[in-house]
This record gives structure tokens, sequence and C-alpha cells, in this order.
């Protein structure tokens, strides 16, 4: 019998490699079906696109756990992809986070992202943001790993925030602190130059992750300079939602224009087969009652 190899273990064989790890967000099912036919092995459900996405709201914290849950679920089951999910802080106490990481193991989420913001959490390349103290930030990756160990399939990726309000050092010392209670990848977020990320990619053990805001306070470098200061991940949460916005605004600024549109959409049948509506005709061959002419 073939063993199938369960999103975490797709996302550990990733990571063995040892390569870089080039990972494009996602913020519903269509979006990481695209990432998955484009090639990319990896896809994380972004926080800030999910939220617009769904909500239509900032990244401020609005969105409850089960709304994230939800949306996770919904895109595990569009892509064969590993997900990586976006647990904010929690959702609570030590806890809830036990709750939250076995929720997103059980939604087919490969790893699933916890952080050390003050509740209700902020964008990491937004103003406002504050961190909890050491002791709650460790207490939260603590009942993380906790939860992982007691049987939930799927890694932890422990991130701080605390570079924006302590420096980087804290940050730094709060990471290395992450790793040596379990985290299996580490985030420190926002460092401001090229050359903090390089010393905190050279003072972590283990992995770590990268995320690329366009606009915001991290050097948006290329693949191969990342993969050369010692980053395995890089994250880009806003590529697609920046794109699929522009691309809209234009199309609706056409429309009420009153001009021809053509050029700014996705030919019929590329968007047929993208969504999926071809390989359903050719699965609903195999029973009659599925089979519709035309």
């Amino acid at each position: 019998m073939t063993h199938i190899k369960t999103p975490a273990d797709q996302l550990r064989a990733l990571l063995a490699t040892g390569d870089l790890i080039t990972m494009p967000c996602c913020f519903d099912a269509l979006s990481a079906k695209l990432i998955e036919q484009e090639g990319f092995a990896l896809t994380f459900m972004s926080g800030f696109a999910t939220s617009a996405a769904r909500i239509g709201e900032p990244d401020l914290g609005l969105m409850s756990y089960g709304e994230v849950l939800d949306q996770a679920r919904n895109i595990t089951d569009a892509i064969s992809i590993p997900l990586i999910g976006d647990g904010d802080t929690g959702y609570g106490n030590a806890m809830n986070v036990r709750r939250t990481v076995t929720g997103f193991a059980k939604a087919g989420c490969a790893a699933v992202m916890i952080e050390d913001q003050l509740a209700p959490k902020r964008c990491g390349h937004t103003k406002g943001k504050e961190v909890v103290g050491r002791d709650e930030a460790f207490d939260r990756i603590r009942a993380a790993v906790d939860a992982r160990d007691a049987g939930a399939d799927i890694l932890i990726l422990a991130r701080t925030d605390a570079r924006h309000q302590h420096g980087l050092s804290e940050a730094i010392d709060r990471a290395a602190k992450f790793k040596e209670l379990g985290a299996d990848i580490l985030f420190v977020e926002a460092p401001k130059s090229v050359d903090e990320m390089r010393t905190l990619c050279a003072e972590l053990p283990g992995p770590k992750m990268a995320n690329i805001v366009e606009g915001g306070e991290t050097p948006d470098l290329s693949p191969e300079e990342l993969k050369d200061i010692g980053y395995q991940i890089a994250a880009y949460p806003l590529s697609l939602m920046a794109a699929a916005m522009k691309a809209m605004v234009e199309c609706l600024q056409t429309m009420k224009a009153g001009q021809p549109r053509d050029e700014k959409l996705m030919n019929w049948a590329d968007l047929r087969n993208r969504i999926g509506f071809d390989d359903y005709y050719k699965e609903s061959e195999r029973y009659a009652s599925s089979r519709r002419d035309g």
C-alpha cells in the first residue's frame, strides 16, 4: 500500500531540501488553486488578504477563529500542495492556542503560525503593533508545541513582532527561545535592513521565513539574495491580492466608461479550465446521472 504524505510531511520534505521556497500567499480557494497550477510547492493563507477578501475589512483582528478556520478548510479542500495557516495570537490563552493548533491540523494545514502580538493583532507592517510579555509569548509557543506533540500532525511557525516595539535583539532572543521550546520554523517580522536580516539569520537556528510586503518595511530582495542571507521560505502575502485588486478596479473603470474590456479579461476557455470545469466534465462522464448535453 502506497503511503500518502500528509501536508505536514510534504512541508517537512520541502524544508529538508535546504532550498529556498518561494511562497506566494493566497486568500481563498481560487487564489490557492492558481498558485498550485503555476507550479509553486507551498502557499500561506495571508491574514491581511483573507480579511480583505472574506469580510472586506483590514487585518486588525476582526476575523474570528471560526471564520479563519473555515477559510483554511476551503483552501485545503481545493489544493494538494501544503498550506500554512495564520493562527494569529491563538485566539485567547494557552489553552485556546492548543485548540487553535489542533483545529488547523484537522483542517488539513501543514503548519500554523502563532505570534506574540497583543490581541487584537495587527498587520505586521502597519502602525500600532504591541507584543505581550515574554512569559505569555513563550506560553503560546509552548502550548502550540504541546498540541503538536500530543498528536496534531502540523508544524509550528513561531512569529515575533518584537522588533517594532523593543528592537532587533529582543526579537532575536524571543525567536531563539521559541526554537528552544520546539518551534519548527522561525519568523522575525519586519526587519528594517539587509544587515538586520543577515544578523537574525546568522544568530537563529533552523528554517527561517522572510515576509516580503511590497512597500513595507523589509527590503524586497530577490530569492537568490534571501537564500544567501539564510532564509528558507520567502512569503509574498499581498502580491496576488494587490494584482487582483488593481485588475478589478481597472476593469470596473473601463466598464463605467463604456469602453471595450476584452484585453483586461482572461479568455473564457482558460477561465473555465482553471476553475475546474474541464476536470469536472471529464470525471462526470463516469456517471450516467451526471452527464449533461451541450
